[in-house]
């Protein structure tokens, strides 16, 4: 299915006012999800067994986490999730070890057992043991993120991307890199060496310059010989003009869309770390991928099989 350009502007500005009303008489229309701004259902609608590849458990009763210089995001439990989950139809997802645990991946392996069918990416250290990465395999890890843009936060630096890459290599895991422009550009020479598969988080973060930057390019080129994904998530961090359109994000996102379909996934980033104080409206984020990717075939594509070949769902 096709939408025009008009119809595709009428749903996105139909998502937004959608999410925006304030349904007094029906109740079952509304959808009160912690960390996530809005309560309308998404419009569009998840195709069965739609993933949701990017977001975050925090669970600080549970899982306190070590003292960062970052400030700690706000509590975003599994049953939380779930409320999400309901509202934007979504039942398959990656769980990705969030930054403020650094290398404690217990919140997340917990996660990853309470939320199935689910996969997640774990954060590790050279020191880890084989042993250590066969019992993540079994609870479900299917990569490990390297978060590097601030030294002062970061629980793994780029001198552990190939050692660690060698190693996950044997399990069929990959790489997860959350990291600007120019920390792409510095790593450049180790992505062209990686023989592991990578996936760059919100749309390769390429910043102001979009698809004009020169991290984009390296991204496309890697795209191109096979050997990386990127997911189509963050719209906020990739914008100076904001909802219903996010037209930079949108724009790089459908030059994705339209290079390399097959080597997408989309995700919600909740509980948006990255955005301390008004949440974006998750509803909207999720209709986003009928601008983003107006042919049914491919959206579905992108939130069904591509996750499946991506982290080992069932087909």
């Amino acid at each position: 299915m096709m939408l025009s350009e008009i119809e595709r502007r009428t749903f996105l500005i139909g998502a937004a006012a959608a999410a925006a009303a304030t349904s007094v008489g029906d109740a079952r229309a509304q959808h009160n999800v912690p960390n996530s701004s809005g309560t309308a259902a998404a419009k569009l609608k998840a195709p069965p067994n739609a993933a949701d590849c990017h977001m975050h458990i925090y669970d600080h009763a549970r899982f306190p986490m070590p003292d960062s210089p970052r400030p700690p995001p706000t509590n975003a439990t599994v049953a939380e999730y779930r409320l999400l989950q309901k509202r934007i139809g979504t039942t398959r997802v990656l769980i990705v070890q969030p930054r403020n645990a650094a290398l404690d991946n217990r919140v997340t392996l917990d996660a990853v057992k309470q939320l199935q069918p689910a996969r997640g990416v774990a954060v590790v250290s050279p020191s880890i043991t084989d042993a250590e990465l066969r019992s993540f395999n079994d609870g479900g890890i299917r990569g490990i993120r390297f978060s590097l843009d601030n030294p002062q936060t970061r629980a793994v630096t780029p001198d552990m991307i190939e050692p660690l890459g060698k190693r996950v290599a044997d399990l069929g895991w990959h790489i997860q890199f959350n990291v600007n422009s120019r920390i792409i550009l510095e790593i450049e020479p180790i992505l062209r060496r990686l023989s592991t598969p990578m996936v760059f988080d919100h749309l390769g973060h390429p910043g102001a310059a979009g698809i004009e930057d020169p991290s984009h390019k390296i991204v496309r080129e890697l795209i191109d010989k096979g050997r990386a994904w990127v997911k189509l998530s963050g719209a906020y961090s990739n914008r100076k003009i904001g909802p219903p359109e996010y037209p930079e994000a949108t724009k790089i996102a459908q030059t994705f869309v339209k290079a390399a379909p097959e080597r997408l996934v989309w995700g919600s980033d909740w509980p948006h770390p990255g955005v301390p104080t008004n949440k974006p409206d998750d509803a909207l984020l999720f209709d986003l991928l009928a601008e983003w990717a107006p042919d049914e075939k491919i959206r579905n594509r992108i939130l069904v099989d591509n996750p499946a070949t991506l982290y080992g769902f069932e087909k």
